[in-house]
């Protein structure tokens, strides 16, 4: 090999050990490997090493680019609450955990086939905790499950994954040709049904049931919150607890008042009425969550009187000081809104209830408020006199239910267009998002284009040629054991880095195989797909796995015990599905 092939190899090892010792940002750290080569390109002048356009040409791949558009598209499903209407009438009927498995995991599969993981397990969160709250014992064995059903279900369509979307671009940049919508479901449907069957019938041997390191629960300020049902909303008619208040995660239901009389012990089986005020105590993150329930408003309206829209507001959280001016004045009597400009949604007084509505609350110093405000009023009460502190609560969206419906129908003709048409996925995505735009991440992006650019210069330095050519002398030259040594080492950096890399670094030595052999490359990019997504073994290849990890309070060990015979199920199928539908 020339030395620049060498060079390429160690840029890319180094990245490959970076990011799965964790030693920085994954996006600085793509970006300064990447960064490395252009610079040796630039001094030397190399034509085997990518000069800087070339290398930067990953950012216009246009699979990534329908990656970030499908980012606003999943966002839009997210603000509007589309994910909780579309699976949350299922899941709140589950009376025990294999139940619940089975309503959870086959629709969460389902939908991922067509919407990026991510925003999938986010939705998700707060139904499982409330699961776990009526079905004890059962969030270990739920969180887990979820985020493998959301990575088996992506298997599916070029748009489950954003892995699936690199691989499809990248294929088509080398020959021309175009992958169906539903290529991948061959492999992706029998995985699907077999890993879901796999975890409903060993979650609860190989699973130990864990507790959370920090809950809901622990969050020892008790806010008080006014929330009225909506009417003609779909809560109208229903009892608490099939309306999902009767064991929201450190929330209950304090009273319900009423035109004719105040309901002070609410029991499970009471209706609600429309224009019923609902009283809830409980910890910050439980009342984020309610407000994110369908069919219920903020009390007076006091938030539509905001002159921001909803999409440009936020959830802050304001300590009165002994300067505030309304101290011992009611929130309504002090005209708080058209004070401060900002909207009170709930009070905390230490660990002690509030009694009352909340307009009738009387201030006083030390009182925690969560208010509906831009972000500019952090910036312009962050020194006032007023508020000791006032800060924006994290993942604090401001929801927008009565749109939900819309979000779902904007999904589903992006996915008829992409699939039943010959206007293709970057198009359909790019009409979609201009309907739903918002939340692109950019850092999955930079790693994205980075990995591509490195997966580039494997190529052209003929570093790709050279292990390829390795491969397929452990594997004697037989394209079956070469199909599954290009699968083996794509699963094993897919577990230790992120599986977008992963899919970048070994495309191009998963297509040099197939010209080494004189076979299809169909099937190695098939293997690539596949393998790049299954990453069951660790919480650190794949978001969401990281995202369940802490909540659901795993262990390394329980990623390993669970997801290596998932791990060996999907591969065994890869191996013996492939070959058959794309022959060699």
């Amino acid at each position: 090999m020339i030395w620049e092939a060498w060079l390429t190899i160690a840029v890319a090892l180094i990245l490959l050990a970076s990011l799965a010792l964790r030693v920085a940002a994954t996006d600085l750290l793509a970006i300064s490997c990447l960064a490395v080569l252009i610079v040796v390109q630039a001094v030397t002048g190399t034509p085997h090493l990518p000069t800087p356009d070339a290398a930067v040409l990953g950012f216009g791949n246009s699979g990534l680019v329908t990656v970030a558009l499908l980012f606003a598209v999943v966002a839009g499903l997210d603000y509007t609450g589309g994910t909780e209407l579309a699976t949350g009438w299922l899941l709140r009927k589950a009376k025990t955990l294999r139940g619940a498995q089975l309503r959870l995991l086959l629709p969460v599969s389902g939908m991922s086939a067509f919407l990026n993981n991510t925003p999938v397990v986010a939705a998700m969160l707060p139904v499982v905790g409330d699961l776990s709250k009526r079905i004890p014992g059962s969030q270990s064995r739920l969180l887990l499950p979820l985020s493998y059903a959301t990575i088996l279900g992506g298997m599916c369509t070029l748009i489950g994954t954003s892995t699936n979307l690199l691989v499809s671009g990248e294929y088509t940049k080398e020959t021309g040709k175009t992958l169906d919508f539903f290529a991948p479901i061959w492999v992706g449907l029998p995985v699907t049904l077999i890993g879901v069957a796999y975890m409903i019938l060993a979650s609860k041997r190989l699973l130990p049931d864990r507790k959370a390191a920090v809950s809901t629960a622990d969050d020892p300020r008790q806010y008080t919150v006014e929330m009225q049902v909506e009417a003609g909303g779909p809560l109208v008619g229903k009892t608490i607890e099939d309306a999902g208040l009767r064991n929201l995660p450190g929330l209950f239901v304090a009273e319900i008042q009423r035109e004719d009389g105040v309901i002070n012990a609410v029991a499970p089986g009471e209706r609600l009425r429309a224009g019923d005020v609902l009283i809830l105590v409980g910890a910050l993150e439980s009342v984020v969550d309610l407000r994110k329930i369908r069919g219920l408003a903020t009390a007076d309206a006091q938030t539509s009187k905001l002159n921001v829209p909803a999409w440009r507001r936020t959830l802050v959280e304001a300590v009165v000081s002994p300067r505030c001016a309304l101290i011992g004045k009611t929130i309504r009597e002090g005209r708080f809104r058209s004070h401060y400009g900002a909207a009170v949604v709930a009070v905390a007084r230490g660990d002690r209830r509030l009694t009352g509505k909340l307009g009738d609350v009387k201030l006083e110093v030390g009182d925690v408020l969560l208010l509906e405000a831009t972000p500019s009023f952090v910036r312009q009460r962050s020194e006032s006199h007023d508020f000791f502190l006032v800060s924006a609560v994290d993942n604090a969206i401001i929801r927008r239910p009565e749109r939900a419906w819309a979000s779902l129908v904007i999904l589903l003709t992006m996915v008829v267009v992409a699939s039943a048409t010959k206007v293709g996925i970057l198009p359909a995505a790019l009409v979609a998002s201009i309907a739903a735009r918002r939340s692109i991440d950019w850092s999955v992006l930079i790693v994205i284009g980075a990995a591509i650019g490195i997966g580039n210069a494997l190529k052209d330095s003929g570093a790709a040629v050279a292990v390829a050519g390795e491969l397929l002398e452990l594997a004697g030259r037989n394209p079956l054991a070469s199909l599954a040594a290009v699968y083996l080492a794509t699963m094993l950096c897919t577990e230790l880095i992120t599986n977008n890399a992963a899919a970048m670094l070994m495309f191009p030595i998963a297509f040099q195989s197939a010209k080494s052999l004189g076979v299809s490359e169909m099937p190695f990019v098939m293997a690539v797909m596949i393998a790049a997504s299954a990453c069951f073994m660790t919480p650190f290849g794949y978001q969401t796995n990281m995202m369940v990890y802490g909540i659901g309070g795993y262990r390394l060990s329980d990623y390993v015990r669970f997801g290596l015979p998932l791990s060996l199920m999907v591969f065994t199928v890869s191996i013996v599905v492939i070959p058959m539908v794309w022959p060699f």
